[in-house]
């Protein structure tokens, strides 16, 4: 059947006299917003706060403005569970709920003073949560006649829709909200508004820790509303209901009660403003500024500005709509596959590919694909449901490399592809890929976002003809308003590509994506799959070892200060070594609430101590932070490994700026490699079966080998093919000494300013890092300039030119862009300068090990080998051995290696074998 997909319009509105009411759940938005984004790629300057939270509910809150264009608005949030009357009521409420993870904390304070640099009302109130402050907003606005849109993720509110009433509900992220009307909640639950908390008395919520009847799952909960009519009469007629579940909720008939008093919203809470005082106000221009400045969120600034009159009037009802993506296709049933890809599918000319489904931790699967061409006719099927012909056709077009495909993140749907033994070959272009290198900095690569700036156009759900939205075809792959939604994907995808090759192509990177990048995605996947092998037991018995350490160095702790308190508490860490200790604070960090503890903040009051017992407790308090954080590591590998006895880590291409590889699900490169501890991690991870060993790889002092490349310094490059100790030989000169008088400290100084200068260190980091006066570092870094005159040239050359430019380039042409180079604001102007000094060395090694493992990957298949490339951690590969093939494959590694690019001086690759990683290690 043809559909079309055309989802420009909006379902038809009501005529309001109060006007309209937008209320979001910051709380619930904020979390979801959390757990959408990478943490590792929101941070502020110094990577102390994580801001991906903030991000995400900043973005979503630009885009459900500018669509539901509100003339009232407000954010309502959540306060301590404590302090909730519900939990006075059943103290077991919500308390099955970790504290936010360590990342979260902090960032709802800071969407909360961005909601008030953007002049939008936030309420909060003790005893009370969001949704009981909503539903009373809710109320006092539909009787004076306003219409209301409510964002959250949390369901109870679905029992405030009505006709003049609807909730925006994130079926993903924060991003794709499903609308729900009395009709939508009436076709998912088959109930009506008002009857949602009764069902959901009976269903019970596992995420407010509501026990349900055991044995009534929602059918029957939905069937026994609908027949009844409401709960109480259900419960007046308890007796009647048969079997074991009648049973069941005879013997629970308290249980719903309560759960039905904690599920109705409070629709009368004092809040001291009602709705008429919500009316949008322009944002405060000096304000966002300011925020934004600290938050980085430069690429958020003009659609801030734009929805929220920072520079002029609010956008209001008549506000400018892009147009949204549109495409013709057609929904393939069984038999219709291999007729179409015969007929739209058999040339040359790119299509794009869009595909739902679930992948991570090495696998997942296909629930629906959709392919579509920048002229021709889009196709929406379902792979599970294809006769032979069909999933013989299919095969055959994925698997060909002559037939060019586009994907948008193509490296989650290749797992799942994969899982359900479909190949895709012949990647011609990976959208968010191209987007990242058009703009490394940018936060996160959404395909919607890309559609927006690129192509002017919103990818939007698709509209029946009623103008409602199906909820139920939304939710389900194979309903049309999905189909259609997918089609639109696949088609913004091959029509972005070409405006992004053409950027690339302008800046010089297409090369880049093409050679070193697209191949990687699939190299990459294939790690993904194969994982790597770990000792669960062993896991197992170091996590207890950890735990003993840990409540070892609270005991210490208690014992030393005299008192017991919770050492995981900044706030009572305060109370104890400024009020109880009296410890003192000068140079310490001062922050809103108080003193920083911060490790920083402990080692330089453990300097200052004088009483032993105050020395002790610092001491141990470090200690816990230290073991803490190890257990919390193994904790994390423990969950991690999966039924076939490997951790399937995920690597992403697209966090850092850099180029380089992160490792996330478990993060694989953060595992403390320069303590025992830390190196008792890695002595979990083993060969697996069939194979007998595993063998690293990394490269020796690259960066320094690249400085020496991009500077042309001679004594610097001398002293690298001197064969000498590097760091000796630099310290010779630098101290004006003989190498053999090079003693370990001077070594160690001159180590911390080769390595500080590759990072943009200054003369006071270089102090602070070697424990030394400025006056020394100062002087130090003078005689080392003094002697490597081409580094310092070098050094102020990339400042300069990147000033001129606006970007530096590595050694095969990765950009990476700084605005702030020309910044009046000193601070961000000098860190700008420090990154700049960075991202050509840190960036060319990114991309060397990253053609190094292409070349390896290469060539053990090539030679037939069995052994197999598992992990990139920075500089090192980890290879899983194949004992007979040791020698060849050693061989062939540092080969590969060495010849991934041609510098001035040779690259040196450290080899080792081991039972395990840590033996591996060399």
């Amino acid at each position: 059947m043809a559909t079309s997909a055309n989802t420009a319009g909006a379902e038809g509105r009501h005529d309001t006299s109060g006007g309209k009411l937008l209320l979001l759940d910051g709380h619930s938005m904020a979390f979801r917003a959390f757990y959408a984004l990478p943490a590792e790629k929101f941070t502020v300057a110094g990577g102390d706060q994580c801001t991906n939270a903030v991000y995400g509910f900043t973005s979503m809150l630009v885009n459900v403005v500018r669509d539901e264009k509100p003339t009232h608005l407000a954010v309502c949030f959540d306060v301590s569970r404590a302090a909730l009357e519900r939990t006075a009521l059943y103290p077991e409420y919500k308390a099955q709920r970790a504290a936010p993870p360590e990342p979260f904390r902090g960032q709802i304070d800071l969407i909360a003073d961005l909601m008030q640099a953007l002049r939008v009302p936030v309420f909060r109130r003790e005893g009370s949560e969001a949704d009981d402050l909503i539903a009373t907003l809710t109320t006092q606005a539909e009787a004076a006649g306003f219409e209301v849109a409510i964002v959250t993720g949390d369901r109870d509110a679905l029992q405030l829709v009505t006709d003049r009433v609807t909730v925006l509900y994130p079926r993903k992220g924060v991003q794709d909200l499903t609308r729900f009307t009395p009709a939508a909640v009436e076709e998912k639950y088959g109930l009506t508004p008002r009857q949602y908390p009764d069902f959901a008395a009976l269903r019970g919520d596992p995420s407010d820790n509501l026990p349900s009847v055991p044995g009534v799952g929602e059918k029957t909960a939905a069937k026994w509303i609908r027949e009844y009519g409401s709960l109480d009469a259900l419960l007046e007629h308890a007796d009647e209901i048969k079997g074991k579940v009648g049973e069941s909720l005879r013997a629970n008939l308290d249980a719903v009660r309560l759960n039905r008093r904690l599920t109705e919203l409070d629709r009368a809470v004092a809040l001291g403003r009602g709705p008429d005082d919500l009316r949008r106000e322009p944002g405060d221009a000096e304000a966002v500024d300011r925020l934004f400045e600290t938050l980085q969120f430069r690429v958020l600034r003009p659609r801030v500005a734009e929805v929220f009159g920072i520079d002029g009037e609010v956008a209001q009802q008549d506000a400018p709509v892009l147009p949204t993506v549109e495409v013709v296709g057609q929904m393939l049933g069984t038999g219709e596959v291999a007729p179409w890809l015969a007929e739209h599918a058999a040339g040359t000319e790119p299509l794009g590919v869009a595909l739902t489904g679930r992948w991570g931790r090495g696998g997942g699967d296909v629930t629906a694909l959709a392919i579509s061409g920048a002229a021709g006719p889009a196709a929406w099927l379902n792979p599970t449901e294809l006769d032979p012909a069909d999933e013989q056709a299919l095969r055959a077009w994925l698997g060909d490399a002559a037939k060019p495909k586009v994907l948008h993140d193509a490296k989650g749907p290749l797992l799942a592809l994969d899982a359900r033994g479909l190949t895709l070959e012949g990647l011609a272009s990976d959208t968010a890929l191209a987007g990242y290198l058009v703009n490394p900095g940018q936060r996160g690569v959404e395909l919607a976002d890309l559609a927006r700036q690129y192509l002017h156009r919103e990818l939007a759900p698709a509209e029946q003809e009623s103008g409602q939205l199906s909820l139920e075809s939304l939710a389900e792959p194979e309903g049309a308003a999905g189909a259609q939604a997918l089609m639109a994907e696949a088609r913004a995808i091959v029509d972005l590509a070409p405006v992004l090759a053409a950027k690339l192509a302008e800046a010089g990177t297409d090369r880049l994506l093409a050679q070193v990048e697209l191949p990687l995605v699939g190299l990459l996947e294939r790690m993904e799959r194969r994982g790597i092998a770990a000792g669960r037991d062993y896991l197992g018995e170091l996590e207890g070892m950890f735990a003993a350490d840990v409540k070892h160095a609270v005991e210490e702790a208690h014992a030393a200060v005299g008192t017991q308190f919770n050492l995981g508490s900044p706030k009572q860490l305060q109370e104890v070594l400024f009020e109880q200790l009296g410890l003192p604070t000068k140079g310490i960090k001062k922050t809103k609430t108080g003193y920083t503890t911060d490790a920083d903040a402990l080692q330089t009051l453990v300097g200052k101590a004088t009483d032993p017992r105050h020395s002790a407790a610092l001491l141990a308090i470090l200690r816990h932070r230290d073991v803490s954080k190890l257990r919390s590591t193994v904790e994390g590998l423990i969950k991690t490994v999966a039924e076939d006895g490997r951790i399937h880590s995920t690597f992403n291409q697209m966090i850092a700026a850099t180029g380089r590889l992160s490792s996330t699900d478990p993060n694989l490169q953060n595992i403390p490699v320069r303590t025992e501890e830390g190196r008792r991690i890695r002595k979990a991870f083993i060969a697996g079966p069939g194979y007998d060993a595993l063998m690293t790889a990394d490269y020796s002092q690259i960066e320094m080998r690249i400085m020496a490349h991009l500077s042309g310094d001679e004594a610097l490059i001398e002293a690298f093919n001197s064969g000498e100790d590097l760091h000796s030989s630099v310290a010779a000169r630098v101290f004006g000494v003989d190498p053999k008088q090079v003693d370990a400290e001077l070594r160690r100084r001159v180590k911390a300013v080769s390595y500080g200068l590759a990072y943009g260190q200054s003369a006071f980091g270089l102090a602070q890092g070697l424990g030394i006066t400025n006056l020394e570092a100062t002087k130090i870094m003078e005689g080392y300039f003094a002697r490597f005159g081409g580094v310092r040239d070098y050094l102020r050359a990339v400042v300069d030119e990147a000033r001129q430019t606006g970007y530096t380039e590595t050694l095969l042409g990765r950009r990476r862009y700084f605005p702030d180079l020309t910044s009046t604001n000193v601070p961000r102007r000098q860190m700008a300068e420090r990154m700049a000094l960075n991202a050509p060395i840190q960036g060319s090694a990114a991309d060397i090990i990253k053609v190094a493992m292409l070349r390896v990957e290469h060539a053990l298949r090539e030679a037939g080998l069995r052994s197999r490339l598992l992990l990139q951690v920075h500089d090192e590969l980890v290879l899983e051995l194949d004992a007979k093939e040791h020698s060849k494959v050693e061989e062939l590694v540092r080969r590969e290696m060495a010849g991934a690019y041609e510098l001035r001086v040779p690259l040196d690759v450290s080899v080792g074998v081991g039972a395990d990683w840590r033996e591996a290690g060399h």
